[in-house]
Order: structure tokens, then C-alpha cells, then sequence
């Protein structure tokens, strides 16, 4: 009578798309982290200010000053340029180039805050400068502040670099496409296409393009696009990770098995990787390897609660539920209230012929999904199988809300009432249960053919 338990595969598969999310950059840029390219010759041109200060900030391509601190930038000298421009800028607030040195050199230097500050001041004091627009655009990306980041790619989409810089303007749209990929698959491939007009394609807008089409539904040119990164660069993990989740949602283990076999020779330590080979082993019931390779993951990601889950569950599948508790318990220790936790370790405590514990918590678990069938029939089992009929016949109704009975719960039923003295429901159920049965379920319907008889000899 015990329902199965929690969905082992595609919990595998959530993890999949979380690790993947993870393990792959929110932008594309060429030097991943660091600021954007400096501009070169001349400063931004002339352009509408804000009402304040009255008067526009003098060009720095008339300041010697800055000229040099740029000088000493490019010498890789941040220390004699931050001197330079922290002497200039007191006197000329509202240059917009010296602002946005002083930024890039706090940047390069991890400085998040006090680079964010400098790129706006530079962009309050030029609003239509490029360069400030598209760092602050990388820095808030990096802070996971998504949507302000787009807001300043799109506009540094329709400015001008202070000299001719189409590296920088592809970045630009690049990095636009990735924010939007799966948010606006449309705009994403719009934006692609921008940067392939300044740019050659290079590796990863081929993973990005493989992103954007899977967004949108075209799987085919997706794998394709899969493929052509991994013919350039074998060892990409994440096309490796984009290839096989794509294999794994059409259902092809089989072709999944061995790109990943081979990518985790290369990389044996890759948290995305190891997931997709759990899942890929689980939906082909292999639960045994696949736990191997949770167990593997778990001690890469000690902390992370759904791979604790999935090994969990697997352990409990698996006829391992005394090593799953442990788990269960310190899960729900961050996350009390998770009615799929405690369902999950309702089930495990059945398992382990813990009756009386799973009732409790099965218990709040109903409490908290209440539409859950398998948790009602788990809890009308337990309570069984505890003497606690009350609790049986209160579970059953409240399961008969969402779903039919069974022959197992046709049995709940008539056991419960024949111990709660109830004899003519109970023979009801049990003639209920003996039609349902059909012979499938020898022992309890021996059991329920001489307590009718019993039951008859009574009235």
C-alpha cells in the first residue's frame, strides 16, 4: 500500500538546469571580470549635458593630466594613475573621461563600489559616453543586478565609442543577448546578430546561439550549434553541459552517456557534469551508479540542498533509508516547513518501519499540501499500521478528494473500520477490496475473505 516515492530523475533534472545556470558566465567578455577595454585617442565628443552643472565639463583631450594618467594606465602603472587623476578630479568634477578612468582603474582593482560610483558620475556628467555605460553595464551584470544592466547596454547600444572601437561595441550587443537569452530569445538572437556584424564569431557566441535557439523551442539548430563549439574547443564544459541536457530532455541517454564519460576524464570534478551523469544513469534505472556519482557530488557541494535531496531519495529507492535519514534531518533543518521534504522523509521513516514517527510528520506535511494523494496514502498506511484508525479513516477521506481508491486503500478502509468495531462498513470495503484485488494481492485477501466470514458469523 506504500505510494512510491519522490521523483529520483527528475529531481536529477532540476539540479541539471540550476548547476548549468551556475557554472556558466552571465556576460561574455573577452577577459572575463575585467573592466572594459579603455578608449583610446581622442576624448568623447561634445554631448548634452545634465542641467547641473550649468556649464559643460572641459574636454580632457585638452588636459595634459589626464593624457598622462592614461599613459601610466596603458604602462599598467594603476598606481601612478590613480595619483594623477586624484589630484585632477577635485579641480574638474565633471570630466566624464577622468571619471571613467578613475572607475576602470577601481574596477581592475575589485574596487565594485567605488567603480560603480565613478561610471556614474561619469555617465551623469556625459550621458551619452559609451564607455562609462557599458562598464557600469558588466559591473551590475557581475552583481546580479540583471535588469539594470540591461537598461545601460541598451542604451550604450546607441552611442558611439569615443574613438572607432567596434570590439567594444560587440561586447556591448554580446552582452545584451546573454542577459536576454532566455528572458527574450528574439531580442537575444537581435542582439547576436548585432555583435556578428563588428565581430567574427568565436566560440562562444556559437554556445550562445545554442542557448538562445534551445530558448525558443529549436532544438535542432541548438544541437548544431552544440556541436560546432565542441568541434573548436573539445573540452568546453559548458556545451559539453548544454549538448547533453539537451540529449537528456528528447530522451537520448544513450548518446548523452558517452559525451559525458568523456568530458568528465577531462574534468572529473565538474559539479554540472557529475549532476548530468546521475541523471542520465537514473532514467536508465541504474540508481546504484547514479548514487555513486551523488555521493561524489555531495562532497564537491557539501552545502547544496537538492543534490543532498537526490541522494537522499536515492538511497531511500534503493533500500538504503537508514542512510538517508540523516540527511532528511539536516535538510530540514534550513527548511522546516518543505512540505516535499517531509513527505520525503515521511516515506523514508515507512520504509524503516517507523510507523509511529512518519505519522507526525506526515502530518505537517499534508498540513502544508494538502492536495498531495501520496502523502494522505502514506499517512493512512502509518497510522494503519500504528493502530491509530481514527487517523486511517480521516487520511482516506481526505485522499478520496483528490483521487480514486485502490485496492490498497479499499483495504485501509475495511481494516480500519473492522477495528474501530464498525462491521458492516468494514465487510463493505472488504467485499470492495476482494473485487478490486482479483487476485493480486494474495496474502490480504485471505486475510479479508475470513474476516467476512467472521464478520457474518457475527450478525
Amino acid at each position: 500500500m506504500i505510494a512510491l516515492p519522490r521523483d529520483f530523475t527528475f529531481g536529477c533534472q532540476r539540479a541539471i538546469l540550476r548547476l548549468i545556470i551556475l557554472s556558466t558566465p552571465i556576460w561574455l567578455v573577452a577577459a572575463q571580470g575585467q573592466p572594459p577595454p579603455l578608449p583610446a585617442g581622442t576624448a568623447a565628443p561634445d554631448a548634452q549635458r545634465d542641467p547641473a552643472p550649468a556649464e559643460p565639463a572641459k574636454s580632457s583631450a585638452q588636459s595634459p593630466e589626464v593624457a598622462k594618467a592614461e599613459d601610466a594606465m596603458e604602462g599598467r602603472d594603476l598606481t601612478a594613475a590613480r595619483t594623477i587623476l586624484e589630484r585632477y578630479l577635485p579641480k574638474h568634477p565633471a570630466d566624464p573621461r577622468a571619471l571613467f578612468d578613475l572607475g576602470y582603474i577601481e574596477d581592475a582593482q575589485d574596487h565594485m563600489e567605488a567603480a560603480e560610483s565613478d561610471y556614474r558620475k561619469a555617465i551623469a556628467a556625459d550621458p551619452k559616453q559609451f564607455e562609462s555605460r557599458l562598464a557600469l553595464a558588466l559591473l551590475l551584470a557581475r552583481a546580479d543586478k540583471l535588469e539594470e544592466a540591461r537598461q545601460q547596454l541598451t542604451t550604450a547600444t546607441t552611442l558611439e565609442p569615443a574613438s572607432p572601437n567596434t570590439a567594444a561595441q560587440a561586447q556591448a550587443f554580446r552582452t545584451l543577448a546573454r542577459l536576454d537569452r532566455t528572458t527574450d530569445p528574439s531580442a537575444a538572437k537581435a542582439a547576436l546578430l548585432q555583435a556578428l556584424a563588428l565581430s567574427p564569431e568565436s566560440p562562444n557566441d556559437a554556445l550562445l546561439t545554442a542557448e538562445i535557439a534551445e530558448a525558443s523551442g529549436d532544438d535542432e539548430t541548438a544541437e548544431a550549434a552544440y556541436h560546432r563549439v565542441l568541434n573548436a574547443q573539445p573540452g568546453s564544459s559548458p556545451a559539453v553541459a548544454g549538448l547533453v541536457h539537451l540529449l537528456l530532455k528528447q530522451k537520448k541517454y544513450g548518446e548523452a552517456e558517452p559525451i559525458l564519460r568523456s568530458a568528465l576524464l577531462r574534468d572529473p570534478d565538474d559539479p554540472a557534469l557529475n549532476s548530468q551523469m546521475a541523471s542520465t544513469l537514473a532514467a536508465q534505472g541504474r540508481t546504484a551508479e547514479a548514487i555513486t556519482v551523488l555521493e561524489k557530488l555531495r562532497q564537491l557541494e557539501p552545502g547544496d540542498a537538492l543534490i543532498g535531496r537526490m541522494l537522499a531519495d536515492g538511497y531511500t529507492q534503493t533500500g538504503n533509508a537508514p542512510k538517508a535519514e540523516p540527511i532528511y534531518l539536516a535538510l530540514l533543518k534550513d527548511s522546516p516547513r518543505d512540505a516535499d521534504l517531509l513527505l520525503s522523509r515521511g516515506d523514508n521513516l515507512i520504509r524503516q518501519a517507523r510507523y509511529a514517527e512518519a505519522v507526525p510528520v506526515l502530518q505537517q506535511a499534508v498540513q502544508l499540501k494538502p492536495d498531495d494523494e501520496e502523502g494522505w496514502s502514506n499517512l493512512a498506511f502509518a497510522s494503519s499500521e500504528c493502530r491509530q484508525y481514527s487517523i486511517t479513516l480521516q487520511a482516506l477521506s481526505m485522499r478520496l478528494k483528490y483521487a480514486q481508491d485502490t485496492p490498497g486503500t479499499d483495504f485501509l478502509w475495511a481494516t480500519a473500520y473492522d477495528n474501530l468495531h464498525q462491521s458492516k462498513s468494514a465487510a463493505e470495503f472488504y467485499r470492495r477490496f476482494l473485487q478490486a484485488a482479483n487476485g493480486k494481492f494474495p496474502d490480504q485477501e485471505w486475510q479479508a475473505k475470513h474476516r467476512l466470514i467472521a464478520l457474518e458469523r457475527m450478525h
